[in-house]
């Protein structure tokens, strides 16, 4: 596409930043394993957890709704890339993991894999879901209140930025 997707020299209004980076843990219950869920978030992560609830009730698991099944962390500025240079090298990435607009998922299998994390019987292993929001400067002029504009097609943050942004600041490989 364009020259700065090769480089990863972006123009300073076209450089992409992160927005929010969102640790979230499902464990389907409330009770012992949901507190050590967010334990182990608080631990990985360096702050606090908020619970999740379910949002309709689902007869097959047993869980009715507003029971809570999950926390999740937001993290965002150096909190939120201090956690990416510590997970994304535990996990592959692949294009397919990113949205047209430059977002990407990805998940982590165990929390043991983390460096501060280690197996412990009684607790059992926990996986965690991560998503990622790029965003461009300028992306608020969509999401404001008023006034509020589309974002031009030609400043929109796609795929290939994002792999090139992800690539030459955390220093991984992004498969195709």
């Amino acid at each position: 596409m364009s020259s700065e997707t090769e480089g990863g020299d972006f123009h300073e209004m076209r450089e992409p930043r992160i927005e929010k980076v969102v640790v979230h843990m499902g464990v389907g219950q409330g009770g012992v394993e949901l507190a050590n869920g967010e334990e182990i978030l608080q631990e990985v992560t360096g702050q606090d957890s908020v619970r999740t609830t379910a949002k309709e009730t689902e007869p097959e698991f047993n869980i009715r709704e507003g029971d809570p099944i999950g926390a999740k962390v937001t993290l965002r500025d150096e909190n939120a890339e201090e956690f990416l240079e510590t997970a994304l090298p535990l996990v592959d990435l692949s294009a397919t993991q990113f949205d047209d607009t430059g977002n990407f998922s990805f998940g982590v299998e165990e929390h043991t894999e983390f460096p501060s994390q280690e197996y412990d019987p009684t607790i059992g292993i926990y996986g965690l879901d991560v998503t990622v929001n790029l965003v461009r400067p300028g992306y608020r002029v969509a999401k404001r209140d008023k006034a509020s504009r589309p974002i031009p097609s030609g400043h929109r943050l796609d795929v290939e930025d994002a792999v090139a942004f992800v690539e030459n600041t955390f220093d991984v490989e992004v498969e195709q």
